[in-house]
């Protein structure tokens, strides 16, 4: 069974901050909703994992306690150890024989050696290691990490998406916030927000096929509103011709707010 919001809509006073969005959550599946400040992600996220907010839309999600979430900050208890942490996610959940798949967890995020520290004393990035591996120890049907990567060490970042492929290797739906591009190419959907609306949604290789136009590297940009930077040189887009192979999701996320304010 696949999970997920049909025409969600969700409004703080009168601010829309999710407008019509629809996302299917397929078991097995990593997907990333991507997007800047202000994009909708976060409210998203809230709503899948189950977090009550006032809202428009249909949603079919798992029942209580088959939902795996990291906030975009904490998910760890600071003044326990990090073995105490899975003690209690253990002991909250009810499980039996955890002690096992914890350990796999913690290995396969690289903190198994520091079960004794206070979560408090870790380091960011292994942090958000650990909420990861107590979301992950139920062993939910749907895994929601919000900006879990955001500000880590490049290791910590390698070791949290061997923890999401491995969710999904197993059978979870997983869904991820992320503004990193980079990482919305390893997800098998993406679904790009701006300013609450849907821009794109679907595969990678689907939304960078489906992008309106052609982007190219040019040292100076005919049309300065269409350009942006790209290391030493800089990425223009054109209104002529189709997306080519060198047309990465980062381009269709610029193109896409391009077109959604204004710059037709």
């Amino acid at each position: 069974m696949s999970w997920g919001v049909s025409d969600l809509t969700v409004r703080f006073g009168h601010k829309v901050a999710l407008d019509h969005v629809s996302l299917e959550l397929e078991p097995g599946v990593v997907h990333v909703a991507v997007g800047g400040d202000g994009a909708g992600k976060t409210t998203l996220l809230r709503v899948v994992a189950g977090i009550g907010l006032d809202h428009d839309g249909v949603l079919r999600l798992p029942g209580p306690g088959r939902t795996g979430y990291v906030p975009p900050q904490g998910g760890v208890f600071v003044d326990l150890t990090v073995d105490e942490n899975m003690e209690f996610i253990a002991d909250a959940y009810r499980l039996s024989g955890w002690k096992h798949r914890a350990r796999t967890l913690l290995e396969s995020a690289a903190i198994a050696d520091f079960g004794d520290r206070l979560a408090g004393h870790l380091s960011g990035g292994q942090r958000r290691k650990l909420a990861g591996s107590m979301a992950l120890l139920p062993e939910p049907d749907l895994l929601v990490l919000d900006e879990v990567t955001t500000g880590v060490d490049p290791v910590s970042r390698m070791d949290l998406w061997r923890l999401i492929a491995g969710a999904a290797a197993g059978g979870a739906a997983v869904l991820v916030a992320t503004s990193y591009l980079d990482e919305a190419e390893r997800a098998g959907r993406v679904l790009l927000l701006h300013d609450g609306k849907t821009l794109a949604a679907g595969s990678p290789a689907h939304v960078r096929e489906a992008m309106k136009g052609s982007v190219s590297d040019v040292a100076t940009p005919d049309e300065p509103a269409h350009a942006w930077r790209h290391g030493r040189s800089w990425r223009e887009w054109h209104r002529d011709g189709t997306p080519g192979p060198g047309t990465t999701l980062e381009d269709v996320a610029i193109v896409a707010e391009l077109q959604a304010t204004g710059g037709q």
